[in-house]
């Protein structure tokens, strides 16, 4: 893995500091307020608040774990079951501790929040809250499987049919999140356990995914996995996990269309989980490789974090045509689909990216997730050393 001076790089968290008024009070609220809320959340304890379900569905891996290395007792995995992209319980008030609930993502929520944990006390050490984090990582670990597979749809649900609805059903990107979390919660508190969690995963995604035959053809359908293998690369020294970003962001929209023939295969097949209908690959950054893509186009954070992951690919391998790719596609963004907020995405439908310069003001998109992606700016080159990084 070989990087250049010649390319800006973010600095490290602890070493940034907020003393605006404004900003610093909402720094302050999202410590003491935002983030208890939130783990409240996670348990389901709001009252009024819809459940999130996402720490009861690692309980209840974690359990089927258990249940599997009992000595002498043999365990049955269950077979795949489509319970929707969203499954609720019959009776709200009696949720199956046995059972997966939420959306097909939902085991992001855990990822988010232990990624807010980190940068927190990155500059408010807290014992009580690091106490709180070690206890819900002790739970997310204890639900990983044997292979280092950690998504509890899959695991709860029938792991017969993991990776085989990757356009859809986020595995990829629960790992990408998970990945997120897991660094900054290490570079906050030195601590390993979940780092090393996202590294068993990251391991078993290096081992099923790749060009090589026998190995699945495939990419995420959200991206995040592209710039998180980076960032768990330049974390652990690991240059398998910097490949294999780049092996997502290249393979991509290589012909024959992995979506395609994955729409296909399961067309075929028939099963609840599939849904007939006309597909729009480019709403997935899916229907031509990166270089042959000038435009923004569909989902805008699926979008944002591409571009982020393959911006990263660019400046780690220096490869012109990727590193011009992402310049056109930047430009595009900031002058033709961008708010003046940094917001992007314009419409509602699809939470997508619009044509150009359609920028409504009522019936805007722009996500927080959705907005201009500042590693595009890692791969901005100074003119010489002495000049600014634009």
């Amino acid at each position: 893995m070989t990087t250049t001076n010649r390319t800006s790089h973010p600095i490290a968290l602890r070493d940034a500091t907020v003393t605006d008024p404004f900003w610093a009070s909402r720094q302050e609220l999202v410590r003491t307020q935002v983030i208890p809320y939130q783990w409240n959340a996670l348990n389901d304890n709001v009252p009024g608040a819809a459940p999130s379900y996402c720490m009861h569905n690692f309980k209840a891996a974690a359990a089927q774990n258990a249940e599997h290395h009992k000595e002498g007792k043999a365990f049955v995995p269950p077979k795949y079951t489509f319970r929707g992209f969203e499954a609720l319980p019959d009776d709200p008030a009696h949720p199956d501790p046995d059972k997966f609930y939420g959306f097909v993502f939902q085991d992001t929520d855990f990822s988010k929040w232990i990624e807010a944990v980190g940068y927190s006390l990155t500059h408010h050490p807290d014992a009580d809250l690091e106490a709180t984090a070690d206890t819900a990582i002790d739970i997310v670990c204890a639900a990983q499987l044997d292979n280092g597979y950690l998504d509890t749809y899959y695991i709860l649900n029938g792991m017969d049919r993991h990776f085989t609805n990757l356009k859809d059903h986020h595995e990829l990107y629960c790992f990408g999140h998970l990945t997120e979390g897991a660094i900054a919660y290490y570079q906050a508190t030195g601590k390993r356990k979940l780092l090393d969690a996202a590294c068993r995963f990251a391991d078993y995604i290096d081992f099923r995914f790749g060009t090589a035959d026998g190995k699945l053809h495939g990419y995420p359908g959200h991206e995040i996995a592209e710039m998180a293998l980076v960032k768990l690369a330049e974390t652990t020294g690991e240059q398998r996990y910097a490949d294999l970003a780049e092996y997502f962001v290249r393979q991509r929209g290589q012909q024959p269309l992995y979506f395609e023939l994955e729409d296909r295969r399961r067309a075929h097949e028939g099963g609840r989980d599939y849904e007939p209908r006309e597909q729009n690959y480019a709403y997935y950054q899916a229907d031509k490789p990166i270089t042959e893509q000038t435009e923004a186009l569909g989902h805008a954070v699926r979008a944002a974090y591409f571009y982020a992951g393959a911006a990263d690919v660019a400046r780690l391998t220096g490869d012109p045509d990727l590193l011009a790719s992402c310049e056109q596609l930047w430009r595009n963004i900031v002058d033709r689909k961008i708010y003046i907020t940094g917001g992007i995405g314009a419409t509602h439908m699809g939470e997508a990216f619009s044509f150009d310069y359609d920028l409504p003001n009522d019936t805007a998109y722009s996500e927080s997730l959705a907005w201009t992606p500042p590693p595009i700016y890692r791969c901005t080159y100074r003119v010489d050393e002495s000049s600014p990084i634009v």
